[in-house]
């Protein structure tokens, strides 16, 4: 099931902003890319149609199955949980319209990380940008523009080329990741590492909150 094909319309719901579909919240830490090890908020939103052949969340595909959960609730628990950072992540938050929750976290002096595909116009204002891009969807040149993270999953060997073509698109101040698919992380990381030492400007992320086994 893809949004765009069944539950595009469930997105009107949640046109303005003032609620989103939950899958999961919780305070851990960064495990991937740039902010590795830093304490965060993370909501993670349901609805994504970017169809990953490796996706292990498929859950998260359809927002149709997920409660909508006010942003202001969100943005308390993000309060008492101590955290002054807050990750959207998901799915895809950008199918949604992200202006009134980032509007509500800055309020409140929260800093506002997002992780996005790209295939969606980015809302919202954002301390810290991570575009993953996929190469079924690709990302919009905007968003690339904007990212100061690219951070792309390596599933198979096309995706090192489809790694070098989004880093054409970006800024020079952007910082580059390259991430293994975690059910090959142990076949792609020697892969990665001798790619990285021969192009050093990428740097290797391994989601180092699977290995400490933490959300």
């Amino acid at each position: 099931m893809t949004l765009k094909k069944h539950d595009k319309f469930l997105t009107d719901i949640f046109t303005e902003g003032s609620s989103l579909p939950l899958i999961d919240q919780f305070y851990s830490l960064q495990g991937e890319g740039y902010h590795t090890g830093k304490a965060a908020y993370f909501v993670r939103v349901g609805g994504c149609d970017i169809g990953c052949q490796w996706c292990d969340e498929k859950i998260t595909w359809s927002p149709s199955i997920h409660k909508a959960i006010s942003i202001k609730e969100i943005i308390t628990k993000t309060i008492e949980s101590g955290s002054n950072s807050l990750v959207m992540t998901g799915g895809e938050p950008c199918i949604y319209n992200l202006e009134p929750i980032t509007s509500l976290a800055h309020e409140n002096k929260i800093e506002t990380y997002l992780e996005t595909s790209g295939a969606y116009p980015i809302t919202g204002k954002w301390n810290w940008i991570c575009v993953s891009p996929k190469p079924q969807e690709g990302a919009l040149e905007e968003n690339l523009r904007n990212a100061d993270e690219l951070k792309i999953i390596i599933f198979d060997d096309n995706d090192i080329k489809w790694a070098e073509e989004c880093a054409q698109k970006v800024t020079p101040n952007c910082r580059l990741y390259l991430q293994p698919e975690w059910s090959r992380h142990k076949e792609k990381i020697p892969e990665i590492v001798e790619y990285i030492k021969k192009n050093p400007k990428w740097k290797i992320s391994i989601q180092a909150h699977k290995f400490m086994k933490i959300p």
